[in-house]
């Protein structure tokens, strides 16, 4: 199991399999283990202790299985999670959606032309950080642009010290260098929009035609979705790298260390606040304040901040409502499985 990450210590007993998950259906998961690929399904014990969605496998997850034939497998646990990306289910307000678990570097893919886009990254970054993963910003697509430095230097405004690479996927310019940022057995997700060139990049890193890839409409230099699932794929040079389909929108789940750590410049900034608990308004003394009238932060910058910072507030509180919910499911279900026992002992009397 080792050529597919290092798993976490866990003694294994009788048909106990040790696996990971590298693809999720909408009922079955695909499962490597050291026996084989699986398909597999959830017990119905892990089933019914799983309070959320967000505590069921995902691609990346490690997890116990039993085997009750070859190449079929029930899936009995999740192992605990070394990190997890994750954003608010589109479409709700108090669901989270694992994109993948066990992940130790992103590549937040951006694409040069129509695509390019701060503020989206400053998005990408917050939850990169958050959920305890290294990012690296790859910026594709470098030969639509005759010229990349104002881009290059936008993108450095926003990321200090976050590895920032130009590639071109198709010539190859400048992959060497992101081969170089990457090491064997790491879990890697590529994060970005539809169309940024994701799957091109993959083929790329890999060295063979992995993935499907899709044309550059002229319209718009956007190129065509053709990732349709999360897969957690293996290289032939021991990389492991899970692609997902271009998300439209991705709506902060948490955020909040992530936060500081993508506007590390402005939380600088506000410890040289006179006031401990400035709001950055009209308080006297404001660093912040300062800073966005001589031009050292600009309005964009701060505007991009106030606007993460409320929705993770918002989600926050969604979230303390759901989790009062889910908690009053929870033991609902206990108390009448109780009460199932307790008639079943006293009827056999």
């Amino acid at each position: 199991m080792n050529e597919w990450g290092t798993p976490p210590v866990y003694e294994t007993t009788g048909t106990e399999r040790l696996g990971r998950i590298i693809a999720v259906y909408q009922t079955h998961y695909r499962v490597m283990t050291e026996t084989g690929e699986s398909l597999s399904e959830l017990s119905g014990k892990l089933r019914f202790q799983s309070g959320t969605k967000a505590e069921l496998p995902a691609v990346g997850d490690w997890i116990i299985q039993t085997e009750r034939e070859p190449g079929k497998g029930r899936i009995e646990r999740v192992l605990p999670r070394s990190s997890q990306f994750s954003r608010k289910a589109a479409g709700t307000e108090t669901e989270e959606q694992i994109i993948c678990a066990n992940v130790d570097v992103a590549l937040l893919v951006m694409a040069f032309g129509h695509d390019f886009n701060v503020r989206r990254l400053e998005r990408y970054l917050t939850v990169a950080w958050d959920a305890g993963v290294t990012p690296i910003i790859v910026l594709t697509k470098k030969t639509l642009m005759p010229s990349i430095e104002t881009e290059i230097q936008a993108v450095e405004a926003i990321a200090f010290g976050t590895p920032i690479l130009a590639v071109d996927s198709l010539t190859g310019d400048g992959l060497e260098e992101l081969r170089e940022q990457l090491q064997i057995k790491q879990t890697i997700v590529l994060v970005g929009s539809s169309g940024v060139g994701k799957s091109t990049l993959v083929n790329a890193l890999a060295g063979e035609q992995l993935m499907e890839t899709g044309g550059v409409r002229e319209d718009d230099e956007r190129g065509r979705h053709t990732t349709t699932h999360r897969e957690l794929k293996r290289l032939s040079n021991g990389l492991l790298l899970v692609d997902t389909p271009g998300m439209r929108e991705l709506a902060l789940w948490d955020g909040s260390d992530g936060l500081s750590s993508t506007f590390s410049d402005i939380e600088e900034l506000a410890e040289n606040c006179r006031f401990r608990d400035c709001e950055h308004d009209k308080e006297p003394g404001c660093a912040v304040r300062t800073a966005l009238e001589d031009g050292t932060l600009t309005a964009e910058r701060w505007n991009s901040f106030v606007k993460l910072k409320r929705e993770i507030a918002y989600a926050e509180r969604k979230q303390n409502v759901a989790l009062q919910a889910a908690e009053k499911e929870k033991w609902k279900k206990i108390h009448k499985q109780a009460q199932a026992h307790t008639k079943v002992k006293y009827q056999k009397r």
